[in-house]
């Protein structure tokens, strides 16, 4: 039995600045909430210095982008970081 293509009249037309901004979510770590979005490769155009190793992380290297959201700062206070840089933050002190 052939396949069938769903109906492409309904389907809503791609965001690119939002798809260009990545996937955001909320992580609860002892130190508070945070605002935690992930950057592709290919949206990465700026070199960044990750406060985790302090080491370049240049363009095209997918990484994470992290700021407070309990009330402890706003956007303004966002850092880009490794993602395992991120996901080891708390082990090194």
């Amino acid at each position: 039995m052939p396949r069938r293509n769903p109906d492409r009249d309904d389907v809503p037309p791609l965001d690119l600045e939002r798809a260009r901004q990545g996937v955001q979510r909320v992580q609860r770590w002892s130190d508070g909430e945070w605002a935690v979005r992930t950057i592709s490769g290919g949206a990465s155009t700026k070199t960044y210095r990750c406060p985790g190793c302090n080491q370049e992380i240049r363009p095209g290297t997918p990484h994470v982008v992290a700021w407070p959201v309990d009330g402890r700062g706003d956007e303004s206070d966002r850092r880009h970081w490794h993602a395992g840089c991120w996901g080891a933050r708390e082990r090194r002190r």
